[in-house]
């Protein structure tokens, strides 16, 4: 019986070099041209094609990569947003402001994830679990703090900002996406924090 072979480590010019197609990609999505060939983000990148179909096999893995390290970088605020803010309703508000902003930017990536490019619900589930674990970490220091109601789901607030961010999506008001936030931390405000 042989021993199972430990994973290695991606040499670090491996890395660097998928780190660098998820930028050239990152760029050429959030441009608004997600059609850009898969030639000219190697070309960005500058790689081979070959080492971006080593990375990733197909488009879809590529968009997925960047969708993750997007969606990454505004789950990890919640720290900081946390620390800074006075309260968690005020941390929450510019967590929502800034996801909304995320979503907003991301146009053309977001475009291309909702038609399918993420291999279907497990992955969109992944998400939402990962925005719902955030939220929550929100609510429970607003519970500590007084700020927000301690009888909210963090699926429900969810749930409530993807509907936010699906109604505005093709309205070029950000104003309008400001007040539906504003209006939802009015909700989530405990009263004796509104009076305060």
């Amino acid at each position: 019986m042989t021993a199972p072979v430990p994973e290695r480590r991606p040499r670090a010019d491996a890395a660097r070099n998928r780190q660098r197609l998820v930028d050239a990609a990152r760029t050429a999505f959030t441009a608004g041209s997600e059609d850009t060939s898969l030639e000219g983000i190697a070309r960005a990148a500058g790689v081979g094609i070959g080492t971006l179909y080593r990375n990733f096999p197909t488009r879809e893995d590529l968009v997925a990569a960047v969708y993750r390290a997007e969606l990454d970088a505004a789950l990890d605020t919640v720290d900081d947003l946390l620390g800074v803010e006075p309260s968690a309703a005020q941390a929450l508000r510019a967590f929502t402001g800034r996801y909304a902003a995320f979503v907003a930017t991301k146009r053309g990536l977001a475009e291309t994830v909702r038609t399918g490019a993420l291999r279907g619900a497990a992955e969109a589930a992944g998400t939402r679990e990962r925005v719902n674990a955030a939220v929550q970490r929100f609510l429970d220091a607003g519970s500590l703090d007084g700020s927000l109601r301690d009888d909210v789901r963090a699926d429900d607030v969810t749930a409530a900002l993807v509907g936010i961010l699906l109604s505005t999506q093709d309205t070029p008001d950000t104003a309008q996406t400001e007040r539906l936030l504003d209006l939802l931390l009015d909700g989530l405000t405990r009263r004796s924090a509104r009076t305060a």
